[in-house]
């Protein structure tokens, strides 16, 4: 299977149609038909390492101030209680609480809604230990990498760049240059298999720390950069700014 990061923007993108959701549309109507799905979202965020290990997740509205809409929305997929446990077993000897308590978080269900509608795959998703360093994260996605063989989905939902406090939510006012500077810089980086740079992303820019001024969205990246095969094709199918700190960019490896 292919694996994935998609940036996932604005909850809204669950509900309406932008060229952000068109595109998500287009890209799960290319994908061949995935066994199960795996999912890393910067919504979950967690001292150690969790996997949703439940038969039916909950769909979480981890959100406010949006329309009723929005939190009307469900995404009834099925758990896969033994992929969580696949996982474990891949990630040992990392101790990996087998989780019933989460479900599907909108970093998740937001993407899933257009890759695939039906909500007829089963999805798990593995949570993000902010404890760690960020070499961490992606050592866990070549450790993953047999998922991959066995039919599985990898889909890493963050922002390469996001920051919330200097968004622009009124058209035609200026993009700070940094922004899709920083965005070609990760791009520029993943095309040439440059690991490293990814890694220790506040050396990518001088003014990295404004695109990324925390990990969460971020993280998810090297997560996919990890399950790339040394030579193997990847692809940016979505890359562009919005609201003018939020960069959409998505990957695909393979």
């Amino acid at each position: 299977m292919p694996a994935l990061f998609i940036g996932h923007g604005s909850p809204m993108n669950a509900i309406e149609d932008t060229q952000w959701s068109r595109a998500w549309r287009a890209l799960g109507a290319a994908l061949p038909r995935p066994r199960a799905i795996l999912v890393i979202s910067a919504h979950w965020m967690t001292s150690g390492v969790g996997v949703t290990a439940m038969a039916q997740p909950q769909t979480i509205h981890d959100f406010g101030g949006f329309p009723d809409a929005l939190f009307a929305m469900q995404y009834p997929a099925p758990g896969d209680p033994a992929l969580a446990a696949r996982i474990q077993h891949l990630l040992q000897p990392l101790p990996v609480t087998l989780d019933q308590e989460w479900g599907l978080d909108h970093g998740a269900w937001s993407v899933l809604v257009h890759l695939f509608p039906e909500a007829d795959i089963p999805v798990v998703q593995l949570s993000l230990d902010l404890s760690q360093p960020n070499g961490f994260h992606h050592e866990l996605g070549q450790r993953l990498r047999p998922l991959r063989d066995e039919g599985v989905l990898i889909l890493g939902s963050g922002n390469v760049v996001h920051n919330l406090r200097l968004i622009q939510w009124q058209d035609g006012r200026p993009v700070p240059a940094w922004s899709p500077r920083i965005e070609q810089r990760v791009i520029d980086c993943l095309a040439a298999g440059d690991h490293a740079s990814l890694i220790d992303y506040a050396a990518l820019d001088p003014e990295a720390m404004l695109a990324i001024p925390t990990a969460e969205h971020y993280l998810p990246l090297l997560y996919i950069a990890g399950l790339q095969q040394e030579g193997e094709a990847i692809a940016f199918p979505v890359h562009g700014i919005d609201l003018a700190t939020i960069s959409m960019l998505c990957v695909q490896v393979g």
